[in-house]
């Protein structure tokens, strides 16, 4: 009765359904995914479940005359899984916690691996000089004084989630990681205490030490780390990085369009959650195969007559030798050196899958406005204007609030304003200069009729201000400017093969200049959040991997939408925060440079899981055939894993110009870019 009063507290209740948040514990692939939703949508009564793979959210719905909130709860304990409420600050506190413990875990195991190997080097030289063989058991004992407790701990997140599997009558990676260890380790012991020549200490323990390796890896790259500090302000619409807040509401409002983008986003974050990673799928064979293998390496060696200790040590090797030491490293060593690549190239990752998506992009879909464009309108045509009028007409933007005169206004190399201006709404802005009155607003205000350097207000995307003052007149023309290198980069996309789409708020008599100068025939303009939704699901119906580039509030549920997502810096806080990935500068190369260089990241963790496989392929005749000692799978485990990092290593290879970069796209006649 406390746990469902407890809980009543979190349950939202509409029409007959209830609907519950829960922090999953335990998710360590997107194959949870599946197994938790599915589980879940099993159970009579239960509407709907969807489960965020990155913060490791699961939204259900349910009938409320049917199932209770504990219910719920109880099933996913059936399922294997435990869950409590999500709150925010919870999540973030369990989240480091369990980095911290992964990290102390790692430490633990590579203390222990590199003092076993030095007892285990010197086991293998005494094995040909003149050790005794009481000095050999006792280094032995010594390794296991040192290994049995590490493992015992640094063990734990592999042996946690293994007991999870079974529970639930599953299979995951860390049930043949968990046996391989526990084998090893109880196996080695009886050698030990039967004086036998070999132990696999040595190994048990590195197993641990590169799978932990991994595992840290791949946790630390889907962190984000950016903190919305105390004392800002927050506006609706933010979304903080990571973290808590504690925040004061200064002012709240209910139906309004930032209501509904939250609606939106929740919807789109989820769906796109299901995105099932490379690693993910090369893991959901392995299991099977490695009990598999293992198992008829025992009973083929039973058949064969050998004893049933040397059956199983046969057994153990193999499990050892195929341990997933290189599949563990094969796709976040890439993802680590990829990311340093990508930052290198103006880009800084907020999601440890985004290399891989990148990679599969075959549309990209910008918006308009501060994306295409530079985000700040400016003064197109100042360097046909006298440059002390643009000095006096900039001072007088100074006193205005309207963002046209902030245009205006970036103009001046003295930021002192006037004294005595006075801004008229609506008109402008006017002030007495050097005893003679100035005006700055529109040409009525001012009094100025004609033209700027050939431009009108008919023009789209441009807007005029006009400034007077005595004789002296002008007319600037004030438009967004398109980023410098935007048709460079956007002929270069079309030219390796990309479809490109442009979905605007803006007016489409905007957009459709702006779409003909850069070369994109199908674009869309005056699209609100939800039609720009529809469009690229519509896109993605279709079976394209959708690169959404955007920037502004109504552009947020559109990059969560999409299969990935860029967002400029100068990009709304909620745009950046639902953006896979975020670029820097005034440029749009970045852009281009981020597809090439998941396009190599993604080719290389292929060859990584490759080189897994022929590893594999290579050592496990060997370890079935009962020709392998420790020295040789200690060997071939450290191998394997230097051999995939060494590999991933390529991935921050940059190219030093355009050319590389397209040609890695696939482009073979693409112009040349500077790289930033």
């Amino acid at each position: 009765m406390r746990e469902s009063l407890d809980l009543s507290m979190f349950v939202k209740r509409e029409g007959g359904l209830s609907h519950l948040d829960l922090a999953v514990e335990g998710i360590g692939c997107a194959g949870c995914i599946r197994k938790i939703e599915g589980g879940l949508k099993r159970i009579p009564g239960i509407v709907d479940a969807r489960l965020n793979f990155t913060n490791r959210r699961l939204a259900v719905d349910w009938q409320a005359d049917l199932l209770e909130a504990s219910d719920v709860i109880s099933a996913l304990e059936r399922i294997g899984y435990r869950a409590h409420p999500f709150e925010p600050e919870r999540a973030e506190s369990d989240e480091a916690r369990y980095a911290r413990w992964l990290l102390k875990c790692l430490a633990v195991a590579g203390f222990a691996a590199m003092n076993i190997m030095l007892l285990s080097v010197s086991v293998w030289s005494g094995g040909a000089t003149d050790m005794t063989p009481e000095t050999r058991d006792f280094f032995h004992w010594l390794s296991a004084l040192i290994a049995l407790p590490a493992a015992a701990y640094a063990g734990q997140p592999f042996f946690h989630g293994a007991l999870r599997a079974i529970r639930a009558r599953q299979l995951n990676m860390d049930v043949p990681i968990s046996l391989g260890v526990l084998l090893a380790l109880g196996m080695s012991v009886v050698e030990t205490m039967s004086h036998a020549e070999h132990a696999y200490f040595d190994s048990a323990v590195m197993l641990l030490f590169f799978l932990l390796c991994g595992r840290y890896v791949d946790h630390a790259v889907r962190r984000k780390r950016k903190k919305v500090t105390a004392g800002a302000t927050v506006y609706a619409g933010s979304i903080s990085y990571s973290g808590a807040l504690t925040m004061r509401v200064s002012a709240a409002g209910a139906g309004t369009l930032i209501d509904e983008v939250e609606r939106l986003l929740a919807r789109a974050v989820t769906s796109r959650s299901r995105y099932l990673r490379l690693a993910d799928r090369a893991a959901r064979l392995y299991a099977p195969v490695v009990h598999t293998a293992a198992a008829l390496t025992a009973i083929g060696w039973l058949l064969a007559g050998a004893s049933l200790h040397d059956s199983i040590i046969a057994a153990i090797a193999v499990l050892i030798i195929t341990c997933p030491c290189a599949l563990a490293l094969a796709i976040p060593a890439v993802q680590v050196v990829a990311s340093g690549a990508l930052f290198r190239a103006g880009v800084i990752l907020n999601a440890g899958d985004a290399v891989e998506r990148l990679a599969e992009v075959d549309t990209v879909v910008f918006d308009k406005t501060g994306t295409l464009t530079l985000p700040q309108p400016h003064v197109d045509n100042a360097a046909a204007v006298d440059p002390d009028l643009i000095e006096t007409a900039a001072r007088l933007a100074l006193s205005s609030h309207h963002p046209l005169a902030a245009a205006m206004a970036r103009e001046v190399r003295d930021q002192i304003p006037y004294a005595g201006a006075v801004e008229e709404p609506g008109q402008g802005v006017r002030a007495v200069i050097d005893g003679v009155e100035a005006r700055l607003g529109s040409p009525a205000f001012c009094g100025v009729a004609g033209a700027a350097g050939g431009s009108s207000e008919s023009e789209p995307g441009t807007s005029l201000i006009a400034f007077a003052h005595g004789t002296r007149s002008a007319i600037f023309a004030v438009r967004q400017k398109l980023r410098g290198d935007a048709a460079l980069v956007t002929k270069s996309l079309t030219g390796c093969g990309l479809d490109l789409h442009i979905l605007s708020g803006d007016r489409p008599a905007a957009v459709a200049p702006v779409a003909a100068r850069l070369g994109i025939s199908q674009w869309r303009g005056a699209l609100d959040p939800a039609q720009k939704i529809a469009a690229i699901e519509a896109l993605q119906a279709q079976g394209r991997r959708v690169l959404m580039v955007g920037d502004g509030l109504n552009d947020a549920p559109a990059l969560a939408a999409a299969h990935v997502s860029l967002s400029p810096i100068s990009a709304a806080h909620i745009a950046q925060a639902n953006a896979d990935a975020v670029f820097l500068g005034d440029r749009l190369e970045p852009v281009r440079d981020a597809l090439a260089i998941a396009r190599r990241a993604r080719a290389l963790m292929q060859q990584n899981l490759w080189l897994a496989v022929i590893y594999n392929a290579i050592a496990v005749p060997i370890a079935v055939a009962g020709y392998v000692t420790p020295l040789i799978a200690a060997v071939a485990m450290s191998g394997s894993s230097i051999l995939v990092t060494l590999n991933a290593l390529r991935a921050r290879r940059r190219s030093e110009d355009g050319r590389r970069v397209s040609a890695t796209l696939g482009g073979a006649d693409t112009p040349r870019l500077r790289s930033p």
